[in-house]
C-alpha cells in the first residue's frame, strides 16, 4: 500500500502523485485524519469532522483513478472548511450559540462549499473560527481554543482560524477562509501559510454568515501560491444568488505562474511607521530579504508610500462596525450574554456609528480607491508585510479591548479597497513563530498576484517548513 511521503507536502503535489499513480486518495485522507486525531486535542483546528463520507469520497476517487477516468481539479484532495459556510453535511454554528441552525438548514450548500465538491474535494470537517468571524477566544464558551502548532501557547489568529492552523498540522491540504479586515491573511501569517484574499466579487459569498456586506471575501488558504491557484480556480465566478459577485471573467490560475517576474514593477512601502503594537527584532531582516527575492525573481523594485492609511484602516472599522450591527442588532437585545464577551462588545459598537459617519466613510472609501488607482499606474504590485510580529500568546489577549490584537497588523486596509492580497511566509519571528508578506494586485489581476507568490516561493521554503513539534508525526 502507498503512503504520503515527505516530499508531498502541498496540495499541487498531492494532486500531480495522484494522476501519476504514486498515492491513493484514501491515503491522504487517512493521513489527514490522523494529524487530526493526534494534534487537533492541542491546537483547536476542527468544530465538526466528516471522517466517514471522507473515507468513502477517498474510495470513490482511487475507484475513478483505476478506472483512468479524467479527474476533476480537486479529486481526492482533503480540505477544511471554515464554519461561516453551509454545508448539508454538518450545522453551521459560526462557533456561536446565537445562530440558528435553521439558516444553514435552508441554504444547504454554500456557493463555494459546491463548487470545491463538484471539482472533487473532499471536505474533512469545518474548522473553528472567531464567533461570526470577529472578536478573540472567549474560554467561558463551549468552543475550541485555535492555536498555533507553531506555540500552542499562541492564537491562531483570526477569524478563520482552524483554516490556518490546519494546513500547518496537515490536516487537510487546502481550506476555505473569509476575510472582512484580514482573517484569511492573519491566520495564514500566523500559522506560517499561505492566504489569498481575492478581489471583492470574485468569489460569491452565498451561503456564508455576513459580518460586513460590502468588505467581506472569500478565499483560499494552502500551503503554497499554486495551491491558492487551484483553488481560486474552482472558487472564483460569478453566481446569481449573490448580488455581489462580479461579473468579471475568471483566468486560469495555474497557467499564469511562470516562475518570473521580468518586467514587473513592484512598490515596497515598509509600514514601519505604523507598527503601532512593536516591531519583532527579526521582521526587517525577514522583509528585505523576500524584497530582494522577488528581485532575483526579475522584478523591479521602488518604494512607494500606501495612500491614506490611516483613514482607510478606520475606514475597514467603521463600516466593519456598521454593517455587523445591523445584522445582529436584535439578537444582540434579546441574547447578549449567549455572545462571547470580545463579540458583543465589538458589535454593540456599531451601536455607536452613526448613518452620516457610515456615509462619510464611503465617501472616504471612494477617495482612497481613486488614490490607490493612481498608485498602480506607477507600479504593478504592491509589498508590505502582512504584520510586524508573530502570533500572540493568548495570555496576552484582552477580552475587554479586542480589537487591540489588530496592532502591528497592516490587513484591513486592503478590503475596502477591494484589492487582491496574498500573504506568504518569509520566516520565523524571534520567538519562533512565522512572519509574513502581504503581496497585493490591481482588482480583478489574481493571475499576477499569484505569479508573484509562487516565483518568490520557487526561490524559499518557508512555506514548506513544518512545525518541528509536529514534523515526525505529520511525516
Amino acid at each position: 500500500m502507498s503512503t504520503v511521503t515527505p516530499e508531498i507536502r502541498t496540495l499541487t503535489e498531492a494532486a500531480a502523485a495522484l494522476r501519476h499513480g504514486d498515492i491513493r486518495a484514501v491515503d491522504l485522507v487517512d493521513q489527514a485524519l490522523a494529524n487530526a486525531d493526534t494534534h487537533d486535542g492541542d491546537i483547536g483546528v476542527f468544530l465538526s469532522r466528516f471522517d466517514d463520507r471522507a473515507r468513502e469520497q477517498a474510495e470513490r476517487a482511487d475507484a475513478k483513478l483505476a478506472t483512468g477516468a479524467p479527474l476533476a481539479p480537486l479529486d481526492g484532495i482533503p480540505l477544511g472548511l471554515k464554519d461561516i459556510l453551509a454545508h448539508p453535511h454538518a450545522p453551521t454554528t459560526a462557533q456561536s450559540l446565537v445562530l440558528d441552525p435553521a439558516w444553514a438548514a435552508s441554504v444547504g450548500h454554500s456557493v463555494a462549499a459546491h463548487r470545491l465538491e463538484v471539482a472533487g474535494g473532499i471536505v474533512v470537517g469545518k474548522t473553528t473560527t472567531m464567533e461570526f468571524a470577529i472578536g478573540v477566544p472567549d474560554p467561558d464558551k463551549p468552543f475550541p481554543i485555535p492555536r498555533t502548532p507553531w506555540d500552542p501557547e499562541c492564537w491562531a489568529g483570526g477569524s478563520s482560524s482552524g483554516s490556518g492552523s490546519g494546513v500547518a498540522a496537515g490536516m487537510f491540504l487546502g481550506a476555505i477562509g473569509t476575510d472582512t479586515a484580514g482573517s484569511i491573511r492573519i491566520p495564514a501569517a500566523f500559522n506560517g501559510i499561505t492566504g489569498l484574499k481575492p478581489t471583492f466579487g470574485r468569489v460569491p459569498k452565498s451561503g456564508v454568515v455576513p459580518l460586513g456586506y460590502t468588505l467581506d471575501h472569500v478565499g483560499p488558504m494552502a500551503r503554497s501560491a499554486a495551491d491558492c491557484a487551484l483553488l481560486l480556480s474552482v472558487l472564483a465566478g460569478h453566481a446569481p444568488s449573490d448580488p455581489y459577485s462580479a461579473r468579471v471573467p475568471v483566468a486560469d490560475y495555474p497557467a499564469a505562474l511562470s516562475g518570473n517576474l521580468r518586467g514587473i514593477t513592484i512598490g515596497v512601502d515598509t509600514l514601519d511607521r505604523y507598527a503601532t503594537g512593536g516591531i519583532d527584532p527579526a521582521q526587517p531582516a525577514r522583509f528585505a530579504a523576500a524584497v530582494e527575492a522577488l528581485r532575483d525573481a526579475g522584478a523591479t523594485i521602488v518604494e512607494v508610500e500606501l495612500p491614506m492609511y490611516p483613514e482607510v484602516t478606520a475606514v475597514d472599522i467603521v463600516v466593519m462596525l456598521a454593517e455587523a450591527h445591523a445584522y445582529h442588532r436584535g439578537d444582540l437585545r434579546t441574547r447578549w450574554t449567549d455572545y462571547g464577551r470580545a463579540t458583543r462588545i465589538i458589535l454593540a459598537a456599531g451601536s455607536a456609528v452613526s448613518g452620516p459617519d457610515y456615509v462619510q466613510a464611503q465617501r472616504v472609501r471612494s477617495i482612497a480607491q481613486d488614490r490607490v488607482r493612481d498608485l498602480f499606474a506607477r507600479v504593478d504590485l504592491i509589498i508590505t508585510p502582512t504584520g510586524h510580529l508573530g502570533a500572540p500568546r493568548l495570555d496576552t489577549i484582552d477580552q475587554l479591548e479586542p480589537m487591540s490584537v489588530l496592532a502591528s497588523l497592516h490587513t484591513p486596509y486592503w478590503n475596502p479597497l477591494g484589492n487582491p492580497t496574498l500573504a506568504v511566509p518569509i520566516g520565523l519571528s524571534d520567538s519562533h513563530t512565522p512572519l509574513s508578506m502581504s503581496i497585493t494586485g490591481r482588482p480583478f489581476d489574481e493571475s499576477l498576484v499569484l505569479r508573484a507568490g509562487d516565483a518568490y516561493q520557487r526561490r524559499t521554503d518557508h512555506h514548506l517548513a513544518i512545525p518541528t513539534t509536529l514534523e515526525k508525526a505529520i511525516r
